[in-house]
């Protein structure tokens, strides 16, 4: 009788993982109604940073694109849900696809320009585009021009669904505007993370991972390089650019400097994909949290705070190359989001 095998990427560490973030999720979708507004703010950082983090993870780290100009689709982003509101009139949830959609089509010119280059010179690129993007920006007057602007009072007044949150938890408008900013963050993070295993899961993630290591093999087998490296760019620049709309809509104040800020969209995400693990999706989660308790103990010292993170990032680079959760991962061989294959026979699928 012939032995039958079956390749599979699934592992018990894998759907315990999925059975605690669901109950992890369902906690966090009722967690306003028992933790005080700082916690809301904390949280909502952390979420919008950690989405962040993993779609530069998913362009960098499994498509091998390395880009430090992320901050211009963060920036085209928010400026356009303000566009929509202030020049437009429209409500600023549904205005943040609209920041999306323009990130997306800010994209597609910039990845024809930035895909002719290799290595440290599409680096470069990505952030001279990003440059470019900001000067563009800080010359349009009727968003404030170098100085920027904020929402009128009128649509921060009536921001769909804050109404609804202030009937339910009993909160002043702020508060229920804060409530509101972190479910859609914890909405986007969810979708991206989920979004990203199931890509990494499927062909698409095995082509991407064969071009991530060597581009002229994966072409010899017949995967197509160009069409994969646009469609992680553009995913990559649509999620973005929702991110950076939904950042500034909870803070409702916006300038090109801040906006398009390299330190705050680009190293920032870097730091914590790179002590985290880059080409995991578990490494941006371990890093965000501890970049949070980093921030949180090092903020007031001003720059030594920045010379800490450097010297932090150099030495987990050093010692731990795959980053803190590859040093856990070698070490326990757990994999809690697992999306390389294993052939296994048929005593072992039952087992398994």
């Amino acid at each position: 009788m012939a032995r039958t095998y079956r390749v599979t990427t699934r592992t018990r560490a894998g759907q315990i993982t999925g059975l605690f973030a669901l109950a992890l999720v369902a906690l966090g979708v009722v967690l306003p109604a028992f933790v005080p507004r700082g916690v809301i703010l904390d949280l909502f950082f952390i979420l919008t940073m950690l989405t962040l983090a993993q779609l530069w993870n998913l362009l960098a780290g499994y498509g091998g694109l390395v880009s430090v100009g992320q901050q211009a689709f963060v920036g085209i982003g928010a400026y356009a849900m303000f566009a929509a509101v202030i020049l437009w009139g429209m409500n600023p949830v549904p205005a943040i696809l609209v920041g999306g959609g323009v990130a997306v089509l800010l994209a597609v010119p910039s990845a024809f320009f930035a895909f002719r280059l290799q290595g440290a010179y599409f680096a470069i690129g990505t952030w001279v585009v990003a440059e470019i993007t900001r000067l563009s920006i800080a010359q349009w007057k009727a968003l404030g021009g170098g100085t920027g602007t904020s929402l009128p009072r009128e649509a921060t007044g009536n921001i769909m669904g804050v109404d609804l949150v202030r009937s339910l938890f009993g909160v002043r408008e702020a508060a229920a505007r804060d409530i509101l900013a972190y479910w859609l963050a914890l909405a986007l993070a969810v979708v991206t993370i989920g979004a990203i295993y199931m890509l990494l899961r499927n062909r698409l993630g095995l082509a991407l991972a064969a071009v991530r290591d060597n581009t002229e093999a994966a072409r010899s087998v017949g995967v197509d390089a160009g069409r994969l490296k646009w469609v992680v760019y553009l995913l990559t620049a649509l999620g973005t650019g929702l991110t950076g709309a939904l950042i500034h809509l909870q803070t409702a104040r916006i300038s090109p400097d801040a906006a398009f800020s390299v330190t705050n969209w680009t190293a920032y995400v870097i730091f914590i994909v790179v002590i985290g693990g880059i080409g995991t999706i578990e490494g941006p989660i371990l890093g965000v949290l501890v970049f949070f308790a980093l921030q949180t103990l090092l903020a007031d010292y001003g720059t030594w705070y920045l010379l800490a993170l450097g010297l932090i990032g150099i030495a987990v680079m050093l010692f731990a190359p795959r980053g803190l959760w590859g040093l856990i991962s070698a070490r326990t061989g757990i994999h809690l989001f697992p999306v390389q294959r294993r052939l296994l026979g048929q005593d072992q699928l039952k087992g398994d």
